[in-house]
């Protein structure tokens, strides 16, 4: 787990909002047709952002660099979701180290 990798994908407000959408997408995410167990098509986070795609991507592209989420690739689509496992260990991490 890289901890500097983590706290600098949280200190944007956009990631962290990302992440809370994908923390409940049937809330969310609900035009979705592809089961949300897949995870959130990155179409419908840009959408929701309202930012370019490929400002979108960058953002992605560092939470998923942090280890915060997972990507998954079915045909031309990408689906996200939150990595629990990662997340949980970091909070597990900053707590016994404060």
């Amino acid at each position: 787990m890289d901890i500097d990798a983590i706290h600098k994908a949280l200190a944007n407000p956009v990631r962290r909002q990302i992440l809370q959408w994908l923390k409940e997408p049937q809330q969310h995410f609900i035009e979705q047709e592809h089961p949300l167990e897949m995870g959130v098509c990155c179409k419908l986070i840009d959408q929701k952002t309202g930012l370019s795609q490929s400002t979108v991507s960058a953002h992605l592209a560092t939470l998923q660099r942090a280890g915060l989420v997972n990507t998954r690739r079915v045909g031309q689509w990408i689906f996200i979701q939150r990595n629990e496992e990662a997340i949980q260990a970091f909070l597990a991490q900053l707590n016994d180290g404060l």
